[in-house]
């Protein structure tokens, strides 16, 4: 049977197609060491089972919640709006509970582009930015992430007649995969550049929890102008552990809330409202929760790290997020570096081009594993990298 082309156009997701790969390794007896997707090896928090496990004995949880929700998980994330970033948000207009905040970014473009429309895409970056903007039938605008600018998107280079079609543009910061962080005056700036040109500025920020060094990320509501054009979305994946519980929210505007509702509608009934019932339960404690959590992962950064640049790796320590974007030696592809040391070593990464051409010539480490088991890791890549003749020229 013939499938639509646009599906045919959609690349490879990496992350669910090593699933595959893993599962054969496990089965044939490989000790298996996953760092590929941003799926920590940390419990959910206790109150957060305690939470929906209690409300699974009231019938209500398991009705249809509709876009509406459960209202208490509305007001839960307009007070941690406030006490984290000092944002006032109305819970009923300006948020919409989201299947994890996957569920939003793919669906925005269905709810504010047309055909012939841009939306601009960052390279590297997450696919469902990409994979959102194909199936609503967008044009994406790839912006390549480069070292040398700090891997921050600049929109002032659009030319002018892409410029005059653009109608949405994805900004990660904290990003993945590059782990960068934006400046103030950037993020300023960029508001600007979208309120001038009546771009929507969708903002991806599950990361802002997962900070080290007293680096404080930052709401882009916290930015004059943003609440014209922007929505922000968050998600309980990363932070607190709880990644297959898809839960997640997006919060702004309130025409564009109100839009992404309404295709929602169609494609869903909102996350189950026990899970709901779980986020309010986190979010009122979340800066006690994200504390611990952000101790380990902060061990596990600088115990890969320092892994790494043992084997003559150049690893940085980014400031936030669980991963490391780690640079590979020019002459050895991304993709055949990560598939060979799947299938000769055991370890699981991400290739950088599965996030898009311009992450060719870097992997991405994802901190989802314990210390002993990272340095194990970087190991284990020592030998793929003599095996490429890739060693020295790590060094």
């Amino acid at each position: 049977m013939k499938t639509a082309k646009r599906l045919a156009d959609l690349p490879t997701y990496a992350a669910a197609e090593v699933v595959a790969l893993k599962r054969k390794l496990v089965a044939a007896g490989v000790d298996v060491i996953d760092l590929g997707a941003g799926d920590a090896d940390f419990a959910p928090p206790d109150i957060a089972v305690q939470a929906v496990a209690e409300a699974l004995k009231d019938p209500r949880m398991s009705r249809y919640g509709f876009q509406v929700g459960h209202v208490p998980f509305r007001e839960a994330i307009a007070r941690y709006m406030r006490r984290r970033f000092g944002v006032v948000v109305d819970p009923m207009t300006e948020v919409l509970p989201l299947i994890g905040s996957k569920d939003g970014l793919a669906h925005l473009p269905f709810a504010v582009l047309d055909p012939g429309d841009i939306a601009v895409v960052p390279e590297p970056g997450y696919p469902a930015y990409a994979g959102g903007v194909a199936l609503a039938g967008g044009e994406a605008e790839v912006c390549p992430l480069t070292a040398a600018q700090d891997f921050l998107v600049n929109l002032e280079d659009l030319p002018g007649a892409r410029r005059a079609r653009t109608r949405l543009a994805f900004l990660n910061y904290p990003n993945n995969p590059t782990t960068a962080v934006a400046p103030a005056e950037y993020l300023a700036r960029t508001v600007e550049f979208c309120r001038r040109h009546e771009i929507v500025l969708a903002y991806d920020n599950p990361y802002c929890e997962l900070t080290f060094d007293g680096y404080r990320a930052p709401s882009i509501f916290e930015f004059p102008g943003a609440r014209d054009v922007a929505l922000e979305f968050h998600s309980l994946s990363k932070s607190f552990s709880m990644t297959g519980w898809r839960v997640g929210w997006v919060c702004g505007n309130a025409a564009l809330i109100a839009a992404l509702a309404k295709v929602k509608t169609y494609t869903d009934t909102g996350p189950f409202l026990a899970l709901q019932a779980a986020g309010v339960a986190v979010l009122d404690r979340a800066e006690e929760l994200v504390r611990s959590i952000c101790a380990r992962f902060l061990e596990r950064r600088d115990a890969a790290v320092s892994a790494l640049r043992e084997i003559g790796v150049p690893a940085d320590s980014p400031r936030a997020t669980m991963y490391l974007w780690v640079p590979l030696p020019e002459h050895l592809s991304s993709a055949e570096f990560a598939r060979a040391l799947l299938e000769r070593e055991g370890v699981v990464v991400l290739h950088g081009s599965s996030f898009g051409r311009s992450g060719e010539g870097f992997f991405r480490v994802a901190l989802t594993v314990g210390p002993e088991r990272l340095r194990e890791a970087a190991g284990r890549m020592a030998k793929i990298l003599e095996h490429f003749g890739a060693a020295s020229a790590a060094r």
